[in-house]
């Protein structure tokens, strides 16, 4: 008699843990749609969460075997759907589109849109708020900083006067540089280097070859890859003969535009290249 009462008592028990769900796997489940927010995922160990990215998203490379759900600006709505994802982190301007759908769907959406490094860390604390990984981030922020703080001290021995001055190219036709408020500018002066075309008012835009041959900056570097070679490309530009980065043959495409052009845990590491160009 006592045999049945347990196993009544038992199977009670069972189904009312399952009608809980707590049968089910409770495990968070993140979608990741901009190339930054998954580099910053993967840095708080979010592996296992992670179910699907943009066919952009190509680092590390564990995110191959992630589920791909459509492009960067176009990703397939119906996809993400069938995940079900807790969140969906994306970023800003060309996804917004894609973000007002997917709240619409009253979806959770997380957009990380920094300007400047220190909002790249609240937005790493945030995103790690969200995901349980607040240990995570602090760990990840100490590291970024104490990179940044080893550059800055390299940084402060260079006098004013001895500082290169640098002109970042992001595509040549039309060509378009970075100006105050990007994170290049940004990183740029972490570095040790003056940007020429610092006082353009909009983070990215267009800058005229006049111009780049009139401020005569020590050290181009091109953010983007091309077929040829650059240094050849760049002498062929009229007038552009007679810069002091192109007479002297400081003319990088070497720095991997990944890193330099996405606000994540890898900027560090563009400083790092960057400070290495200038001050080689």
């Amino acid at each position: 008699m006592m045999n049945k009462k347990v196993l009544i008592i038992s199977l009670v028990l069972i189904f009312t843990f399952l009608d809980n769900g707590y049968g089910e796997d409770k495990r968070l489940k993140v979608v990741s749609l901009a190339p930054s927010t998954t580099e910053i995922l993967f840095a708080l160990d979010l592996n296992e969460e992670i179910v699907g990215v943009s066919s952009f998203c190509n680092y590390p490379l564990k995110v191959q075997e992630k589920e791909k759900i459509g492009t960067f600006s176009q990703p397939n709505i119906e996809k993400i759907l069938s995940l079900k994802p807790d969140i969906i982190f994306c970023t800003g301007l060309e996804q917004a589109p894609v973000i007002e759908k997917l709240k619409q769907l009253n979806l959770k959406v997380y957009v990380s849109d920094p300007s400047d490094i220190e909002e790249l860390f609240d937005s790493i604390r945030e995103m790690a708020g969200l995901t349980n990984r607040d240990k995570e981030a602090n760990e990840l922020i100490n590291r970024m900083k104490i990179g940044i703080e080893e550059i800055k001290a390299r940084t402060e021995v260079i006098p004013k006067e001895d500082r290169v001055k640098v002109f970042i190219e992001f595509w040549n036709d039309p060509l378009m540089s970075a100006g105050k408020g990007s994170f290049i500018d940004e990183l740029i002066t972490l570095a040790g280097g003056i940007n020429i075309s610092h006082d353009v008012k909009r983070p990215y835009s267009y800058f005229s070859p006049e111009q780049v041959i009139r401020r005569n900056p020590d050290c181009i570097i091109l953010a983007y890859m091309v077929n040829e070679d650059a240094a050849k490309a760049i002498k062929k530009r009229l007038g552009w003969e007679e810069i002091a980065a192109v007479k002297n043959n400081r003319i990088y495409n070497d720095i991997d535009p990944d890193i330099l052009l996405r606000p994540g845990p890898r900027l560090v590491k563009a400083l790092v290249e960057l400070q290495k160009r200038l001050y080689p």
